[in-house]
């Protein structure tokens, strides 16, 4: 599709930043500056009280939240971003781009299964993402689910396994097997791998490595929108070398970056028409799938996972 190519070939790849079995290549656009995106993200907005979240009803819903924006700003919520309090803390199932006084039903997954209950009556922000392995199984879900039947739901009994694994690997001491205390559980060394990253100049994005293998990318439409994202981009990737973390560093070639982004460009597309602003693009081709959001004619966030074939 043409916006996804005009997104990825206009980009220099950089050299990678390395900390242990965690390598990113970052993915620059040198002359096009730090820029804006012309949008809050979702913790900016939470935290500068121009947005609520929160369940749908008194009830609540287990695949959907609410979610109004009361500034003129427009908000962007990004695939993955992990929203807690209320009956039970989600994460967003896609990015959603919310213009300014819109209110829309969002489409979430559960990360904590053994709680449902309130605790607050409005939902505030993690500063945390899902986990990468498990965003990327989700992005398929979904994708399946929209084309299928329109809808936009993971599978969500495998998300729970996914966060039940977590919470074991990092021997969390969770009553309601939540996410987030796996991620508490895990904080010193999560926090290692983000003290060994920045963004560079320019950088919109990059390939993540684990192990010597590409595993994803994440991309946004501006160098500024990317340095704040950075550090909660490093936690996914790292939570999850932190498995097979062996004091080793193991580094692709770049050739093999290269050949996954042209995978990346040459993967089929599909359009749906966005909850919010814009159309969302699924992404499926040998050995990759992914998700973005385009809107104004360009690619906002884009985001991509190396598969099985």
């Amino acid at each position: 599709m043409q916006v996804i190519q005009d997104s990825l070939s206009g980009l220099k790849l950089g050299a990678p930043q390395v900390h242990r079995n965690l390598a990113f290549f970052p993915l620059l656009a040198p002359d096009a500056g730090p820029g804006e995106g012309g949008y809050l993200l979702l913790d900016e907005a939470l935290d500068r009280k121009f947005a609520r979240v929160t369940e749908v009803s008194g009830a609540g819903s287990v695949p959907e939240l609410a979610f109004e924006n009361t500034s003129a700003e427009k908000i962007l919520l990004v695939d993955g971003d992990e929203l807690i309090g209320a009956k039970q803390n989600r994460i967003i199932n896609l990015s959603i781009l919310v213009g300014g006084g819109m209110r829309i039903p969002i489409p979430v997954s559960c990360v904590e299964q053994g709680r449902w209950s309130y605790r607050t009556s409005e939902f505030g922000s993690a500063k945390r993402s899902l986990f990468a392995k498990a965003r990327a199984k989700k992005m398929g879900r979904v994708s399946a689910a929209m084309r299928e039947s329109g809808e936009r739901h993971s599978n969500q009994g495998e998300v729970w396994a996914d966060v039940a694994d977590k919470v074991a690997f990092s021997r969390a001491e969770s009553p309601t097997g939540s996410m987030s205390d796996a991620y508490e559980s895990s904080h010193d060394a999560l926090e290692a791998y983000t003290r060994a990253f920045r963004a560079e100049p320019g950088q919109r994005g990059a390939v993540a490595a684990i192990d010597g293998k590409v595993v994803g990318l994440e991309l946004f439409d501006s160098a500024s929108t990317f340095a704040k994202y950075l550090d909660k981009l490093v936690r996914s990737y790292a939570f999850d070398a932190l498995e097979t973390a062996d004091g080793k560093a193991r580094v692709p070639s770049a050739r093999q970056v290269e050949r996954f982004l042209a995978r990346m460009q040459a993967a089929a597309a599909e359009r749906f028409d966005a909850l919010g602003e814009g159309e969302d693009i699924r992404l499926s081709g040998k050995g990759v799938a992914g998700g973005a959001l385009a809107a104004g004619g360009r690619v906002v966030h884009l985001a991509g996972f190396a598969v099985p074939s």
